[in-house]
């Protein structure tokens, strides 16, 4: 197996694995400042000036305090 990964180390794919990582990392980060910086001010000011801090999507109902209890009001 070490074999192996020396190999593949050697080939330049770890280089490429590396250059890959830095650019995702960095497209995160490119991201998240445009939706933070300019595109929820704007959305905020459309929508009449909401706080969209608080706001979220449960995916599982389960996993949220405040779902969990809005199923048993309604169930």
């Amino acid at each position: 197996m070490w074999k192996e990964f020396k190999k593949f180390a050697v080939r330049g794919n770890m280089l490429d694995l590396a250059v890959g990582v830095i650019i995702g990392g960095a497209f995160n980060s490119l991201v998240s400042s445009l939706v933070d910086n300019v595109i929820m001010p704007i959305l905020s000011l459309v929508v009449g000036r909401l706080d969209f801090s608080n706001w979220f999507i449960a995916l599982e109902a389960t996993r949220c305090p405040h779902c969990t209890s809005m199923l048993e009001i309604e169930g």
